[in-house]
């Protein structure tokens, strides 16, 4: 392994050990120790990478995002647009412990975004990732003629926030709402403007 890989597998563990912390205790409680002993490296070896707080804070919420939905689109062109979509939404959602870290992140991350520019430019920035991530999806299926044409930043727009809300009650275990009952609203709610079944297709 040569210097630079060996730099960039401790990179990776330090941002993957911060989520880890920053999930579980929240940022706040955070420091560069409690990282650099997850994460199994000397504080000093943290700082040369990450010289502040908010700067790790930054780069794992962008790690964590990376992460996300990565097996969204396999299968590339072959893959129907419905299918790719509703895995976009199987990933944006709390549904197993990796995505539950995440939403983690992301409520951190809104807490700041309140207090802090940098939080909430970081936010805006991720959003509007998402937000061209499942617009993508939709132009996808109006290209193939899977979808209907339509207002495709509206659609985007309404999937975004019904998954930030049902998502919200899916942290919280509220019992009036289940993983499939998320889904099957999200879904139900934008299929009329896609002009596709409202039953959610198998992924």
């Amino acid at each position: 392994m040569t210097k630079a890989e060996r730099a960039l597998e401790t990179r990776e563990r330090i941002l993957k050990a911060a989520c880890e912390v920053i999930a579980d205790i929240g940022f706040e409680n955070v420091s560069m120790r409690k990282v650099a002993e997850h994460a199994g490296v000397s504080k000093a070896l943290l700082h040369y990478h990450f010289d502040t707080r908010e700067k790790l804070f930054a780069e794992a919420m962008t790690h964590s995002f990376a992460q996300t939905g990565t097996d969204a689109e396999d299968g590339g062109d072959t893959t129907p647009a419905a299918v790719v979509l509703a895995r976009i939404l199987r990933s944006m959602l709390p549904s197993d412990a990796d995505l539950r870290q995440d939403w983690k992140l992301w409520q951190e991350l809104w807490v700041r975004a309140q207090r802090d520019q940098t939080a909430r430019h970081l936010a805006v920035d991720l959003y509007d990732q998402l937000h061209a991530w499942v617009g993508a999806a939709i132009e996808r299926g109006i290209r193939s003629g899977e979808f209907t044409e339509c207002d495709v930043t509206a659609v985007s727009t309404l999937i975004m926030a019904l998954c930030d809300g049902l998502g919200i009650r899916l942290m919280l275990d509220d019992p009036r709402v289940d993983l499939a009952t998320a889904r099957s609203a999200i879904w139900r709610a934008v299929a009329p403007a896609l002009g596709t079944t409202p039953d959610f297709p198998e992924v």
